[in-house]
């Protein structure tokens, strides 16, 4: 009858001891990689002049494109250029519920064009001077009439 019980004190010093030797490990594994300094990967740019670009201050455009029937169309083609410039240098495509969002620097207005297959293209400025960092707008579709399809 005394045996059971002596197995199981040792058990349970076998279950206390493991965590410690477990734990004194892990801190000298620790200790051995913190005395070398890792050199870490994703802090390299490739070329030393280059400076990570951060979006903190850039201005969202953001929106939903409906047809005439105000149901969302996905895949509709948005180019964004800056007012006044013959380039569009931002272009996305709408999700499968008609949304999309760009970021753009801001202190500028852009221009946004909106075109799709089978309907008029539409064009609305944006401003993104000031007051804010985000914008959301609606585009309304029109269908093309007759042969201009």
């Amino acid at each position: 009858m005394n045996r059971p019980r002596k197995l199981h004190f040792v058990c349970v010093g076998l279950l206390l001891l493991s965590p410690t030797v477990t734990l004194a490990a892990a801190q000298k594994a620790a200790a051995a990689s913190s005395s070398t300094p890792a050199q870490d990967s994703t802090s390299k740019t490739g070329s030393p002049g280059k400076k990570k670009y951060s979006h903190a201050d850039d201005f969202l455009i953001r929106g939903t494109v409906f047809n005439e029937k105000a149901l969302s169309v996905p895949a509709v083609e948005l180019r964004v250029r800056k007012e006044g410039q013959k380039k569009y240098k931002w272009e996305t495509y709408t999700n499968s519920r008609g949304d999309f969002a760009l970021r753009v620097p801001q202190g500028s207005n852009y221009e946004i064009l909106v075109h799709v297959k089978g309907f008029a293209d539409q064009t609305r400025t944006i401003e993104a001077k000031g007051g804010g960092n985000e914008q959301t707008v609606v585009f309304r579709m029109q269908p093309l009439k007759g042969d201009q399809k």
